[in-house]
């Protein structure tokens, strides 16, 4: 009788989540009708016919230009109408205008390698020793939250560990069932022989290669990530695929060189100049050594004849740098703690393994981080400073992997931070990490600046981060489509659940 009852609720459960599932396809394929927690969760809202202006608002549109005071943003249809200075008689009236003196406006952050998934360690302890596998569990529902919450309303999954609920996920998104910025969905991680991801599709040969592009393809992804173990022959033959296709390729690499995937045409290179292994000693064809371009970055000098002849290969071949310097910032080396609102939103175990790592890194690894992977890390950012002045195109992403004390959203914000620290004026790291991504991605004509015409995915941030970098982490509101969320509300919606689901 109790082996009935379970038969009997899974059956239950079971056609209670294929309605579910009938009715959120139903409602993907129609017009847009917000969900309750969409509805409970939006501020104000000039998606529709209905207007809304934000006066006396300072505007940093994207473009690296010096910001415009005391302006009006005039919103309405989910576009931006109007950006003008706010004249002396206009009033706010608390329903289609708004006083938002102090304030600063910036285009959504278009964040380039923002994973969906949490980096499990098995029986992690004190001592930060862990246990095969390591495991990528999928976190579908605090992830997308915290993104938009923190500013982000367009992300590049870089990698994806489920990538049917991925595409899942974005169509929900755009559906307006589920708060979470726009995507573009990265197929499962393309790598080969010498993978030790148990979740993780492991290549064999060119063919096989080109097949899975195909697939994923088809099913709807928007571009593809090459990975460490992958040969020259299966990147070239992913790369030949995906371009036949249309669409982009990137590559967290350590088996092929930057300058052998830059002649093969790859679009995008992940973690600035640290995993590049040209340099590294005994590198072997096809291999990933052990040292995984650690050598390499400390033997090129950025102003270095090495260093200036890759860069110039990569700019003549147009290949984007992602600058990933959250997770080449060794926690408790350099970076602050997380701020008490981040530290809230992880799971009790995700924030016991952050407490850990924090602990590890503040007093028996201090030394030796600062000693060797400090002057690594200010040696990527002159990099990443030198890639730019000699006019390649550089985009932001965080990678919120490692020990925890990288989030979704929070990470974002941390990378154009460290931009400033790497030397760029804010103006220019707030590029960075918005107008230049929307580009690569092809959509500088509807997102990545504050212009009128383009949709209206914005941030508004208290302060002034042109002159304060540090006050693009005071998100109070998140702007997309017209759709004015609260910041606040989005996070209390998912404290606890980082690191869980």
């Amino acid at each position: 009788m109790v082996n009935m009852h379970k038969r009997c609720s899974f059956s239950l459960l079971l056609a209670t989540t294929l309605i579910a599932s009938t009715s959120l396809t139903a409602q993907v394929g129609s017009a847009k009708m917000p969900s309750p927690e969409i509805r409970q969760l939006t501020k104000y809202d000039a998606s529709s016919q209905d207007e809304l202006r934000l006066l006396h608002i300072r505007v940093i549109d994207g473009t690296g230009r010096v910001a415009l005071e005391d302006q009006t943003l005039t919103l309405r249809n989910g576009k931006i109408i109007r950006v003008s200075p706010t004249k002396a008689d206009e009033e706010a009236d608390g329903h289609h205008a708004l006083d938002l003196s102090g304030r600063t406006v910036l285009p959504g952050l278009v964040g380039m390698h923002d994973h969906l998934f949490y980096v499990a360690r098995v029986h992690d302890d004190a001592e930060h020793q862990t246990g095969f596998p390591t495991l990528l569990p999928q976190m579908t529902y605090s992830a997308p939250r915290l993104y938009l919450a923190n500013g982000v309303t367009t992300a590049r999954t870089t990698g994806s560990m489920e990538p049917y609920t991925d595409l899942n996920l974005r169509d929900a998104i755009e559906a307006l069932q589920i708060p979470g910025p726009h995507l573009d969905v990265t197929g499962p991680y393309l790598t080969g022989e010498g993978n030790v991801f148990l979740q993780m599709h492991t290549l064999h040969g060119p063919d096989e290669t080109r097949k899975m592009v195909d697939y994923w393809a088809d099913q709807g992804v928007t571009s593809f990530k090459a990975y460490t173990d992958l040969t020259r022959a299966e990147l070239k033959a992913a790369i030949d695929e995906v371009h036949a296709r249309g669409l982009k390729i990137t590559g967290h690499l350590c088996s092929v060189t930057y300058p052998e995937a830059a002649e093969m045409g790859i679009d995008n290179l992940e973690h600035g100049f640290s995993v590049n292994t040209q340099l590294d000693p005994g590198k072997q064809p096809d291999v990933c050594p052990a040292t995984q371009g650690a050598a390499t970055q400390k033997v090129m000098d950025p102003d270095g004849p090495e260093a200036k002849a890759l860069i110039r290969l990569l700019v003549q071949h147009h290949v984007a740098i992602t600058s990933t310097l959250p997770v080449e910032e060794a926690d408790g080396a350099s970076n602050p703690p997380l701020r008490q609102r981040a530290l809230d939103m992880l799971s009790p175990q995700a924030r016991e393994t952050y407490l850990y790592e924090r602990n590890a890194q503040m007093t028996t690894r201090r030394e030796a981080l600062q000693r060797n992977r400090f002057p690594l890390f200010k040696r990527e950012e002159l990099f990443e400073r030198r890639f730019v002045e000699a006019g390649g195109v550089l985009l932001a992403g965080p990678d919120p992997t490692s020990d925890g004390h990288i989030l979704p959203g929070f990470g974002d914000q941390r990378e154009i931070e460290l931009l400033v620290d790497a030397g760029f004026s804010p103006l220019e790291a707030i590029k960075i990490g918005t107008l230049n991504g929307a580009t690569y991605l092809g959509r500088a004509d509807h997102i990545g600046s504050v212009e009128a015409g383009k949709d209206a995915d914005l941030v508004i941030v208290p302060g002034n981060p042109g002159a304060n970098i540090n006050d693009i982490e005071n998100v109070e509101w998140v702007v997309q489509g017209g759709r004015v969320y609260d910041s606040a509300a989005l996070l209390d919606s998912m404290k606890g659940t980082y690191g869980l689901y």
